[in-house]
């Protein structure tokens, strides 16, 4: 029996007792880590995880099996994924956060009482060279799935008619379309 294989890129940073579970033949036979992640110490990688570029897990973050991060995420420390969830690309989540649905692309998510979306994660996305008419055009995407009352198709409707189209904004929307497990929205 061939025994599943786990890839690891070039670049990362793995701190002191992480661990990284191999694929399962049940999973799709591959756990696997990108380019220039930072993995702080006691992360915990599980088996058929995929994990992109530049991202980073704090410390005692517990990524439960087949969880795919998406690149340039932040997994806050002492967070846990729920098996089968995504955290979309650009996405922060909150220190303390228990992820049971899928995280938004460019969202600040966190636990404060209970996980939701408090907006996008213009910081990050700033540092990151995005421009002003992309975070605001976030913003206002993530107010009216959030805030605005709507249900998840009326505020996509509302995202398309008010914001209009962006690399960003497809990016979004494109991932709810594919979530299996639901948006966190709060």
């Amino acid at each position: 029996m061939q025994t599943p294989p786990t890839r690891i890129g070039n670049g990362n940073t793995i701190r002191e007792f992480v661990s990284i579970h191999r694929g399962t033949a049940g999973g799709g036979l591959v756990t696997e880590i990108g380019d220039d992640n930072l993995l702080m110490t006691y992360a915990h990688v599980a088996h058929d995880c995929r994990i992109g570029n530049h991202v980073i897990l704090g410390n005692s973050v517990g990524l439960a099996g087949h969880v795919t991060v998406e690149d340039w995420a932040d997994v806050s420390p002492f967070s846990g994924v729920h098996q089968f969830c995504r955290i979309g690309q650009h996405a922060f989540v909150g220190p303390y956060s228990v992820i049971k649905q899928d995280v938004m692309p460019y969202s600040l998510t966190s636990n404060q009482p209970e996980v939701q979306v408090f907006g996008a994660n213009s910081v990050g996305l700033a540092r990151r060279g995005f421009g002003k008419a992309a975070i605001e055009g976030l913003q206002t995407a993530f107010r009216l799935l959030t805030r605005a009352g709507l249900n998840t198709t009326q505020a996509v409707e509302r995202i398309q008619a008010e914001v209009g189209s962006s690399p960003e904004i497809e990016v979004l929307l494109a991932f709810i379309a594919s979530s299996e497990r639901g948006v966190i929205k709060g």
